[in-house]
């Protein structure tokens, strides 16, 4: 027994210290990937190829679960004790009912040090696997982090979460689990990126061989933008890691989407959009609904404005500037801008090179034609034609719906109540990417896109069970509840703007 025991230290020793030494993962949105778990040799003994990722790691849960068996039992805490542990010096999770220390891991959180911060003091099985598409790999980066468990008296959740529709949440989890609905078809998604290739060498192709006239120009622009737009919607599929069963390939073909065909930085977009699908508009911790000074949205900002006497802008056109300036500018000014800064100021290299190989790729392809200054107006044309179809895409399942403070209510009623879909047609699939079931995509951001109309009759299901509005709308009017609920902000804020005089 002494001699088994010297060996689990030794190993657990061992462990411990890859941990503290690793390099720091890059941003894909899960705690750590499959490659960096090569805990052996890349040989065995007999000089044969070692096993597979899947045999090393079953290896590794059954030494561990031996070294287990000496230990002593873990403590316990109350929920009490667990949320007293939410600020950015403390910050302990449960998972699973397993209480984890994650104050050191937070800024080497590979999805972001801020998606860690928003769940300290709070329950966060459900989130945790919905953002990991292998969560038996994550929990060996978790080991290290475990000082204790619920004690035995308390809930699963925090005594205001609805403990029922909890239940009946992972209960469907684990039925589409078994239905395989997280499993992709590559086909799908080869037919994606092969669009997005094609589309690309026609705009080549054809001023090429007819040279670079104005109408010319603008049909090039328009496959171009086209080509841009499908870009932007598979590297989202490749940032939730929905398409390959290894996270590195997934890691690897968003870098070339995002930051070689695209121009911007996958890393950045990755830690952006992982605080926006774990905190889906609550206000301010999503940043696509903290959009002031240029916006006031919601019921919350405008009265806070309003009440500030701050009005950067006259909000009451807000509705109108957003279609005229705010959404043609969203790629070209605002997503540019913030993407180069991040690079600048993280001194992120690899992304800097990948995004500089996507104007190198520009101006030799229609440089010859364009020059320097008309290719650089190409790609700005392109971008300035794209946004208003991202933005309003992304925005239509947004903006109109509820958004609010931090209520740390269950993952499935939040994300229900800050999202909607649009009705489903292959015009519309294909023009948002599928996003038009943004519902089904917040609650199951691994799942690949193409199954997502296969479980929104559970989803539904489940929602008529729990009293939960479950919102499906045509795509105009989704279109026109932007403007809508811009008008309903726009008068919360002229109410609280003018209703207080300053003193």
């Amino acid at each position: 027994m002494r001699i088994r025991n010297s060996r689990c230290q030794a190993r657990d020793s061992k462990s411990t210290q890859t941990m503290t030494f690793e390099e720091k993962p890059e941003g894909n949105g899960s705690l750590v990937d499959e490659n960096q778990l090569y805990l052996g040799a890349r040989h065995q003994a007999n000089g044969k190829p070692g096993a597979s990722g899947k045999a090393r790691l079953s290896a590794r849960q059954e030494a561990n679960d031996k070294c287990d068996l000496p230990r002593k039992s873990l403590n316990r805490y109350s929920w009490q004790e667990i949320q007293r542990h939410s600020q950015e010096t403390h910050q302990w999770l449960v998972i699973n009912r397993k209480v984890y220390d994650v104050t050191g891991w937070a800024d080497r959180h590979p999805g972001g040090r801020k998606v860690l911060n928003y769940y300290a003091g709070e329950d966060a099985t459900d989130v945790f696997r919905a953002m990991h598409p292998d969560p038996d790999i994550v929990r060996l980066y978790l080991k290290p982090l475990l000082i204790g468990e619920l004690a035995p008296e308390e809930p699963n959740q925090e005594r205001n979460k609805n403990s029922q529709l909890v239940e009946d949440f992972q209960e469907l989890r684990r039925t589409l689990e078994t239905m395989n609905m997280f499993t992709a078809n590559l086909g799908f998604f080869f037919l994606h990126f092969a669009q997005v290739l094609i589309l690309e060498a026609l705009a080549w192709v054809i001023v090429w061989h007819f040279g670079n006239g104005w109408l010319i120009t603008m049909l090039i622009s328009l496959l171009l933008t086209v080509a841009q737009a499908q870009g932007s919607f598979l590297q989202h599929d490749m940032g939730h890691l929905s398409i390959f069963k290894k996270s590195k390939w997934n890691r690897l073909m968003q870098k070339f989407v995002m930051s070689h065909i695209q121009g911007l930085s996958a890393k950045w977009w990755n830690n952006r959009h992982f605080q926006h699908h774990v905190k889906t508009n609550i206000y301010p911790k999503d940043p696509d609904i903290d959009v002031g000074p240029l916006f006031v949205i919601g019921d919350l900002q405008p009265v806070k404005y309003g009440n500030s006497k701050i009005k950067y802008i006259n909000y009451e056109k807000q509705h109108l500037y957003f279609y005229m300036v705010g959404a043609p500018l969203l790629i070209p000014v605002y997503l540019n801008l913030k993407s180069i800064l991040e690079m600048y100021h993280g001194r992120d290299w690899k992304d800097i090179a990948w995004v500089s190989s996507f104007y190198i790729r520009y101006f030799i392809t229609f440089g010859p034609f364009y020059g320097i200054f008309g290719t650089m107006g190409l790609i700005y044309l392109i971008n300035f034609l794209e946004s208003p179809w991202i933005a309003y895409v992304t925005q239509m399942s947004h903006i109109p719906m509820k958004m609010s403070k931090e209520e740390n209510k269950d993952w499935f009623s939040t994300q229900v109540l800050a999202t909607c879909n649009v009705e489903q047609s292959f015009f519309n699939d294909w023009f948002t990417g599928h996003l038009n079931f943004q519902i089904e995509h917040h609650l199951f951001p691994t799942m690949p896109r193409h199954n997502y109309h296969k479980v929104a009759p559970l989803v539904k299901s489940l929602c008529a069970k729990h009293g939960l509005p479950y919102v499906n709308k045509p795509m105009l009017k989704a279109l026109g509840d932007i403007a809508r609920a811009l008008k309903k902000s726009a008068a919360l804020w002229m109410d609280a703007y003018y209703k207080h005089p300053e003193t």
